[in-house]
């Protein structure tokens, strides 16, 4: 810490006029495609060089702010001219000198604004996207790191554009693949899931398995015990009102599961179907959301109808919704299907809940259906319905 703080500017200065120089060289023998084995000596150059710049940007504000102002009289930084335009170019066996390059960005944004400014004018979106496909886990790592850093909500807003929205698709199937990075993770939670208008143009571009991945992260969010601003329970309205419809346009998916042999996308469909309900009786159970999803046009009609559809095609032949044998409270709920006529009916009831208008749509004929499917639940259900 101590030499950190006190290095001299002059240090950064030869360290950078290096890079430059070694920069050149690089750009030069891959022009001239011969040479080549003079390029591994040199990107050890580069990494040694960003490694010691990364290590001095750590929790330095004084050296951040002289790697980003006094770079030569032109007020650069390595960032501005040297990763686009060499190391994700370069023969991918030599990989310290982009992971070192790429930690010290994300030092060098860490806290302060200018850099990340900077940052961000050269990196986004097209080194992003590059890093992001890359073949090296700690490379995704690191430039997730650094994109978590940049993020603010106003850049949020930019992956909504023409050819940006890559970006976000990549970021999710990082997550996707790597379920323990937590700067993937961070990023979809802390940022990506605070605009709604993204997560709507997200979910069209997404695959099935990639969309239930999108809802178990926005359940998530949504379990999450923090309080939450006046701003946070209007974006979780919006995404209330788009996943209900969400549902109500795809929820005959899930009757597919009765057919003996299930196509791998019909399949899909019916498990983000199934996710889909699972987030909804979440939000119906929070009351920021309940109001306005009670009012939800059609919402509660197709709950009930859904489950009526459901009853009868466990009646009509033996499939995935046929009741084997009655459940009890002491035990498992096995399959999903089961599970899946369990949370309609506490999705209803959600929505019948201190209601009275919904509670008058809910007819004797759904009564009778829901006592054939599950005493206990309809019990549950019907105090929902008569609660004061």
């Amino acid at each position: 810490m101590y030499f950190r703080e006190t290095a001299e500017e002059s240090v950064f200065q030869d360290v950078l006029e290096i890079l430059t120089s070694t920069s050149s060289a690089i750009e030069q023998i891959c022009k001239d495609s011969c040479g080549l084995g003079d390029l591994d000596p040199c990107l050890l150059l580069v990494a040694e060089c960003f490694r010691c710049l990364r290590n001095a940007c750590v929790e330095c504000a004084k050296n951040q702010h002289v790697l980003r102002y006094s770079y030569d009289s032109k007020k650069i930084s390595p960032s501005d001219v040297l990763l686009p335009r060499i190391l994700v170019n370069v023969f991918s066996g030599f990989l310290s000198a982009l992971r070192c390059s790429l930690q010290f960005l994300g030092n060098v944004a860490a806290g302060n604004g200018d850099s990340q400014n900077s940052i961000w004018k050269c990196a986004f979106p097209d080194l992003f996207l590059t890093c992001l496909a890359y073949n090296d886990e700690k490379i995704v790592t690191y430039c997730c790191m650094v994109l978590f850093t940049c993020l603010n909500s106003e850049r949020v807003r930019e992956l909504l554009y023409p050819g940006n929205l890559t970006v976000a698709l990549h970021i999710l199937r990082v997550y996707k693949q790597h379920l323990e990075s937590e700067w993937s993770f961070l990023i979809v939670t802390e940022h990506l899931l605070k605009c709604p208008e993204l997560v709507k143009a997200l979910y069209t571009k997404l695959s099935n398995q990639e969309r239930v991945t999108l809802l178990e992260l926005l359940m998530v969010k949504i379990n999450d015990k923090n309080s939450v601003t006046s701003e946070e329970v209007d974006v979780f309205v919006q995404h209330a009102e788009f996943l209900a419809g969400c549902f109500q346009e795809n929820c005959g998916a899930v009757l597919k599961l009765t057919a003996a042999a299930d196509a791998e996308n019909e399949v899909g469909e019916a498990l983000v179907t199934i996710r889909l309900l699972d987030v909804l009786c979440e939000m119906t159970s929070n009351n920021n959301q309940l109001e306005h999803l009670q009012a939800f046009p059609g919402l509660l009609e197709t709950a009930i109808d859904t489950l009526r559809l459901t009853h009868l095609a466990g009646k009509q032949a033996v499939n995935v919704f046929t009741a084997t044998h009655a459940v009890t409270g002491q035990e498992e709920i096995s399959h999903p299907a089961v599970g899946f006529k369990s949370h309609l009916i506490r999705l209803i009831g959600n929505l019948c809940y201190k209601n009275k208008e919904n509670q008058d749509k809910v007819s004797l004929c759904v009564f009778l259906l829901l006592t054939s499917i599950d005493q206990i639940v309809t019990i549950q259900l019907l105090n929902f319905i008569f609660s004061l």
